[in-house]
């Protein structure tokens, strides 16, 4: 396995070191004493040297695990794999060689798209996205922590549903608490998480984490040339790598808005760990250790849950989609935001599902403790949305209202503006 590119000292782990612990991974295996590989090439060769005096014709199989962080700079890291590969172990029917690692971006140029001497040769990959809701559900209770899907919900839009962050919390403890141990209080486990992340899966990541902070200021996210404006990286091939790496390892999407051309296409912070790191933790020191236990009714949390539940819900579009009965039409995601004037006043609409079958679901998203309740006030901005979206459609298309909310709607004499009602118990679906 890779050494972290940071040791606990905040000093990178080199060439020196990385072969040092290939070497004590062999011995570890039975390899016989031998002296420190001083490159790449003498490292594939003792493991190749050892391989052959192992084999009795039953599967091999190695295994790299995060491989990105081996490959240090002028390394000859892949020119020694690939020699290893092409020239030795490509050639037997019972060598399986796996390789893993956290950096989506580099495992996807150095060997799902590498147009060198690996390209083509990988059997099968495997892309490990985040925990859905359900799974989130399954990894709790095998936990034996009990968790209502309420605060389950909560808890996927702070940690994303990332295994290790969820395996941090203990059971004895309500979701508030966990919160306050892993974040906020002394010595939490994810204080420091942020640098630590971008620095363990990118080469470059204070670029990374520059664009990150950028988008994180606007939830609509920028345009392509706003970013290079704003942060000062060149608009050119240096700026496709980054944000196809910030993309490809899911901390942000790529999307065109409601009623704009690909060249108005913008990119937006989706990733929920990073969005409430930089809104909670970042420059805030000192910090509360019982922040969440001491602001679970402050309208600042409210404001931020409602945020935060959009960004759920579009990460579980395949199962709004489903709870709709639409997962076999092809269609398409947006939101949408109009800039009022003097002849009308302003809107945003969370959520647009474009359909083939000619039906646009205009989505409210609602985070609420209870069931939503629609007022006479609440029915005319419904209203004003509709007109609005109304004039952008062709003909041919009709408007299904939709609301996305916790537990359901209430009965009442405007509860007939939404044709169709999604809980998170339909986002809990498989």
């Amino acid at each position: 396995s890779g050494l972290s590119p940071l040791n606990e000292d905040g000093k990178k782990n080199l060439l020196k070191e990385q072969l040092s612990a290939f070497r004590q991974s062999l011995l570890m295996q039975g390899m016989k004493k031998c002296r420190k590989p001083l490159s790449w090439l003498e490292a594939f060769g003792l493991l190749e040297a050892h391989l052959q005096a192992t084999d009795n014709g039953k599967r091999q199989v190695v295994f790299l695990d995060e491989l990105p962080w081996m490959d240090t700079p002028r390394s000859g890291f892949i020119t020694a794999f690939e020699a290893f590969w092409n020239g030795w172990a490509c050639h037997l029917d019972n060598m399986m060689v796996i390789v893993c690692g956290s950096a989506n971006s580099w495992v996807l140029d150095e060997f799902i798209d590498n147009h060198g001497g690996l390209y083509g040769r990988t059997t099968s990959e495997i892309k490990l996205s985040s925990f859905t809701l359900k799974e989130c559900e399954q990894f709790f209770a095998y936990k034996g922590v009990k968790m209502s899907r309420y605060d389950i919900v909560q808890s996927n839009m702070i940690f994303g549903g990332i295994p290790y962050y969820l395996d941090g919390f203990k059971k004895k403890l309500s979701l508030a608490q966990n919160v306050d141990q892993l974040l906020f209080s002394k010595n939490a486990l994810l204080r420091r998480e942020f640098d630590r992340l971008f620095s363990s899966i990118f080469t470059h990541p204070d670029e990374m984490k520059k664009i990150v902070c950028l988008l994180y200021t606007r939830h609509s996210g920028f345009t392509r040339a706003e970013i290079a404006e704003k942060t000062g990286i060149e608009e050119g091939g240096n700026l496709t790598k980054l944000l196809k790496g910030l993309a490809d390892s899911d901390f942000i999407i790529r999307y065109i808005p409601f009623g704009k051309s690909r060249r108005e296409e913008c990119y937006r912070l989706t990733d929920p760990f990073c969005l409430f790191w930089l809104r909670y933790v970042n420059n805030h020191d000192p910090i509360d250790e019982s922040f969440w236990q001491n602001n679970l009714q402050s309208q600042q949390l409210a404001s931020w849950r409602g945020i935060a539940y959009e960004e759920l819900c579009l990460r579980h579009i395949s199962q709004i989609k489903s709870a709709l009965g639409v997962s076999g039409v092809v269609s398409r995601q947006s939101s949408w935001s109009v800039t009022g004037n003097d002849q009308q006043d302003g809107s945003q609409i969370d959520l647009i599902i474009e359909r083939n079958d000619n039906v646009v679901n205009m989505c409210e998203i609602k985070f609420y403790s209870d069931n939503f309740s629609v007022d006479k006030t609440y029915d005319r901005v419904l209203a004003h949305r509709l007109n609005l979206l109304s004039g952008r459609l062709s003909k041919k298309q009709t408007i299904h209202s939709t609301l996305i909310t916790t537990y359901g709607l209430t009965y009442n004499e405007y509860s007939g503006d939404f044709q169709q009602v999604v809980t998170i118990d339909d986002l809990f679906a498989v």
